[in-house]
């Protein structure tokens, strides 16, 4: 297609030709995905002399390190990569210790003046929103059980409610907590090795406890940037892009469109959870990294890309979904079957999303209304 699969072992490319071929409308069988994609692009030896190369720059080629990303980052180098594309780290290998050290210290400052202050001290509100984030915080990815540690939630109590502090436009909207854990996974796996259910988080010293957090906190300040109207009041950013979603639908899909209409059902009434918390809760939790590799390439023009990815995403089970009647088709979107996908799953649904894109992006008002 273009740069972003530019020497790559083929398998996307391979996708996107099939797809292609193809009727687009039709949803595609599980077995076709596995025999279409390899589901492992991010590990591949040429790929990884790239990204080592590109690392090891002086000054790191951000645009080439974004097109490398689209297509998966390896592991262990993703905690490096997405401060990187997040603007976070500095691109300049002299000053990155530097802005590092000193953006941590900038945290722990903001949670002893925010955080470790009596309730006397705060207002009604903030106490009310510490309480909301407390709630919260249990429920947050409830199927990992390394997330149901003490530890580990009050660490993501401590980066939400000083994040809502510093961000009064918005403050705690839930759905935010759901967005701090793929940073919180990737910034342990720093420290912590073996399998992620192994993990005990009071293993780590207080310091690189705070590290950890400081390192969430401004990436998750950093994504939230290109979307800040989809966490103010009535969140309008979500509310555009979920029409943009049904717009989209429609002219790639024509009979599920109508299916859904004819019984009634609203984008929004499954669409919004899957924007507010950019599918974290519609995917298993080992898949979510590498899905956040394609977001974060994106940069800024993630929101708009967001629509694509989800109209590829749903329509996965278009066939399907045009035998449900209203309520069937609600209980299938709020339980969808994704339990046992796989890299190959979610390559393909990428595929998809980035060959709509070249599609239907060279007509910028193609979903206007």
């Amino acid at each position: 297609m273009d740069k972003y699969f530019e020497e790559e072992d083929g398998s996307t490319s391979k996708t996107i030709n099939n797809v292609t071929a193809n009727n687009l409308n039709s949803s595609i069988p599980s077995s076709q995905v596995h025999n279409n994609m390899s589901g492992a692009r991010a590990t591949d030896g040429g790929r990884l002399l790239k990204f080592t190369r590109e690392l090891s720059r002086t000054t790191v080629i951000l645009e080439t390190v974004r097109e490398l990303s689209w297509s998966g980052v390896p592991s262990y180098m993703r905690p490096d990569v997405w401060r990187l594309l997040l603007g976070y780290a500095s691109p300049n290998s002299d000053r990155r210790d530097g802005v590092l050290t000193r953006k941590r210290l900038e945290y722990l400052e903001c949670v002893s003046q925010y955080y470790d202050i009596p309730d006397a001290e705060r207002s009604d509100d903030e106490i009310n929103m510490l309480r909301q984030i407390a709630v919260d915080c249990p429920r947050t990815v409830p199927d990992v059980t390394f997330f149901q540690q003490q530890e580990v939630q009050k660490s993501l109590e401590r980066i939400l409610y000083t994040w809502a502090i510093r961000h009064p436009a918005s403050g705690y909207v839930q759905g935010i907590n759901d967005l701090v854990t793929p940073f919180l996974f990737v910034f342990l796996s720093e420290y912590l090795e073996e399998d992620m259910e192994t993990w005990s988080i009071v293993d780590l010293s207080p310091q690189k406890i705070s590290n950890i957090e400081a390192d969430c906190y401004w990436c998750l300040s950093k994504l939230l940037e290109c979307m800040q109207d989809h966490y103010t009041f009535a969140q309008p950013g979500i509310q555009r892009l979920v029409f943009k979603l049904k717009e989209l639908v429609r002219r790639i899909d024509e009979p599920v469109s109508r299916h859904m209409e004819e019984q009634g059902l609203e984008f929004l009434q499954f669409a919004f959870r899957w924007f507010n918390c950019l599918l974290i809760r519609e995917i298993p939790f080992h898949l979510v990294t590498r899905l956040w590799d394609t977001y974060l390439a994106e940069g800024d023009a993630l929101p708009d890309f967001l629509v694509y990815i989800f109209a590829s995403f749903l329509l996965t089970w278009s066939d399907k979904l045009q035998k449900l009647d209203f309520q069937e088709m609600v209980m299938f979107l709020q339980h969808l079957p994704t339990q046992n996908w796989t890299y190959q799953e979610l390559e393909m649904v990428l595929s998809r999303a980035y060959m709509w894109h070249s599609m239907f992006n060279s007509s910028p008002n193609h979903l206007a209304s």
